[in-house]
């Protein structure tokens, strides 16, 4: 009775599914003609309202490609106006061409060479069903064509791939180094590691009480050349040090060629002699050696040997009154030390976007460098201002040798490598191992390495890479590792933070200025020994000094010598820009090897474009309008 029941009620379940199926299948064909015509209005009104949307959304579509293009056109076209100007005002005098240049300008005609064969092969479809060596077909160029396919795969790919193996390991090596740069200056940070001194100075103690040999005889020199801005700043700077005046010289060593710039300067050591200060002039006429040969040449002086240190200033440096003060207590008690190194900055550094990345690089230099070299291996390159040398130490390592423009490393070295030991946070050891690091880590890894494989790699190997496309170049090479490095950089400077893609860009595009003087150092080429002065302009702390300086302004003596310092400089200058000669007007330089490279590393970019290689070609062209930005002269100060 159950299973009767069961298959009763499964067949009545059937019959009023089938009941209701046919009921839904009626209800929705008969249809009324009425009801008929009425959705079939319905449907074309939603079909005319669909269509008008998407007209509309195409047209947005198309507005915007619109806007988009004439962004791009209108960026271009303003670049090629400035780049016309800049060459139509540029004061490049007729140069041969380096050897370097013309291997850039060789890369840059191969590359416009090879997109031209690319672009020729991509139209007739080559690109997706490369053609095949058949016989009949020699003349033809299809066969040319693939004939370049066996060839840079089997030949040119193979050796350009080892190349870019071999300069990836040296990247690797070097991103392992700065981080553990940045791990050993956390170390030095969270242990408060710093010098330590066994006496300390009051400020403004009364100097005839004191005991002489708390105060050594201290020789501060100010090498200059041609500092017209400046030299009324660092000649005041350094004669209001807060040291007795009797245990202290002033040397200003000047080797400017231009008689206006020497009158000004004797001009203003006058003036601080007449106020009792011990300064001294001395000029120069002929340049030898530079920098190195003109202190070289003040330690030749006689009265030297009565001075136990030495403090040397550049001429845009602005020591602050208390620095011997700060500095020379670390020489007490230790005989052996011959170096204490401070640290400064740029007045300047939020001036332009070229300040702003040169600060990044000055921030890590001392916050990271300076400090973990001097702790843990124990060597660190003298600066070249700002810093207080034991002229015993300078004596017994040689002096200053005019041999290389890099005179403040070659007195490090020599002088490290003599056992003497510097500070910068804590005093320094010497030994064989630390000599080994000497040479390995300081000198052919961040000296030697680094530049070669920055300038190969994304100069070089990257845009090669674009026309033989079998050498691969791994993506995280290009992208993630210049970020977590660049990020690692700019840790010490974090307020510069939103400047990370023009560092990392920009220090790409230096890399060919390091891979030159790396390369011309090496090989000791003509421009290895070539001193460029760097101008300055002065102007960021005058007001300060010209208030410390009238404060302490005294009656001077008749005889045409300004009373103070903002009137000794200025009135001068004037006189002198007015009897100058007219008509000499600065103009742009342009950089030939960075426009050379620009235009490579931008035709690679097309390159890759055909190959939608994205972060490649995102890459490439970024990098390729930071090169001609430099080239055009177009960051920094700019000279119209």
């Amino acid at each position: 009775m159950v299973e009767k029941q069961r298959a009763k009620d499964h067949a009545d379940d059937h019959f009023s599914s089938s009941k209701s199926d046919d009921i839904r299948f009626l209800t929705v064909n008969i249809q009324s003609p009425d009801s008929a015509g009425a959705a079939a209005a319905a449907a074309g009104k939603d079909r005319s309202r669909s269509a008008r949307q998407l007209s509309w959304i195409y047209l947005l579509k198309l507005n915007r490609i619109a806007h988009s293009l004439a962004l791009v056109t209108n960026g271009f076209i303003t670049l090629i106006r400035t780049a016309n100007r800049r060459i139509g005002t540029s004061s490049d005098r007729p140069r041969s061409e380096s050897k370097f240049y013309k291997i850039i300008k060789f890369f840059l005609i191969l590359s416009v060479c090879l997109l031209f064969f690319e672009l020729v092969a991509y139209f007739r479809g080559w690109h997706f069903s490369p053609p095949t060596l058949e016989a009949g077909v020699e003349d033809s160029v299809e066969y040319i064509y693939a004939k370049w396919l066996e060839i840079r795969a089997n030949y040119l790919a193979p050796l350009l791939q080892c190349l870019a193996n071999v300069c990836i390991v040296l990247f690797l090596i070097q991103s392992v180094d700065r981080f553990v740069l940045v791990l050993g200056c956390f170390y030095v940070k969270i242990r408060g590691l710093k010098p330590v001194a066994e006496m300390e100075y009051q400020q403004d103690a009364e100097y005839e009480s004191m005991n002489p040999d708390d105060y050594p005889m201290v020789l501060v020199q100010i090498p200059m050349c041609n500092e017209r801005e400046v030299y009324m700043q660092s000649i005041a700077a350094v004669c209001i040090q807060d040291w007795p005046r009797e245990r202290m010289l002033i040397q200003i060593l000047d080797d400017s060629d231009d008689a206006d710039v020497q009158f000004l300067i004797r001009a203003e050591v006058q003036k601080w002699q007449q106020r009792g200060v011990h300064i001294i002039y001395r000029h120069r006429l002929i340049r030898t050696g530079y920098k190195a040969g003109n202190l070289r040449s003040a330690m030749s002086c006689d009265y030297v040997k009565d001075y136990e240190f030495v403090a040397i200033f550049d001429a845009d440096f602005q020591p602050a009154p208390d620095f011997l003060k700060s500095t020379i207590p670390y020489f007490k008690g230790k005989e052996d030390l011959a170096l204490v190194q401070t640290r400064w900055a740029f007045v300047n550094k939020e001036e332009n976007l070229l300040t702003r990345l040169q600060n990044i690089n000055l921030a890590f230099h001392f916050e990271v460098e300076q400090q973990v070299n001097g702790w843990f291996i124990n060597f660190f390159g003298f600066n070249g201002t700002a810093g207080v040398w034991r002229i015993k130490a300078l004596e017994e390592c040689g002096g200053w040798l005019d041999r290389t423009t890099v005179e403040d490393m070659d007195i490090a070295v020599r002088a490290h490598l003599c056992g003497w030991k510097f500070i910068y946070l804590n005093d320094v050891m010497v030994s064989l191992a630390k000599k080994a690091n000497l040479i390995f880590l300081f000198f052919l890894l961040r000296k030697l390495i680094l530049p070669f494989y920055s300038f190969t790699l994304f100069c070089i190997i990257l845009p090669l890479t674009m026309f033989l496309p079998e050498a691969q170049l791994p993506f995280w090479v290009v992208c993630y590792i210049p970020g977590i490095v660049s990020i690692l950089n700019i840790l010490p400077c974090p307020q510069s933070f939103p400047f990370i893609v023009p560092y990392l860009l920009f220090e790409n595009t230096m890399s060919v200025t390091k891979f030159n003087a790396m390369i011309s150092g090496l090989f000791q080429l003509g421009s290895s020994y070539e001193w460029i002065v760097t101008k300055k302009l002065g102007r960021s702390s005058e007001a300060d000094l010209v208030a410390i300086v009238e404060n302490e302004s005294s009656p001077l003596l008749e005889g045409g010598v300004p009373k103070s310092s903002s009137e000794s400089g200025l009135a001068e200058l004037n006189k002198l820009e007015i009897t100058k000669k007219s008509g000499r007007k600065k103009g742009n330089r342009l950089y030939r090897k960075e426009l050379g490279l620009s235009f490579i590393l931008l035709t690679a970019s097309v390159r890759s474009l055909l190959s939608a290689q994205g972060i490649h070609f995102y890459f490439l062209l970024f990098q390729g309008i930071t090169f001609l930005v430099v080239g055009l002269d177009l960051i920094g100060e700019q000279v119209s």
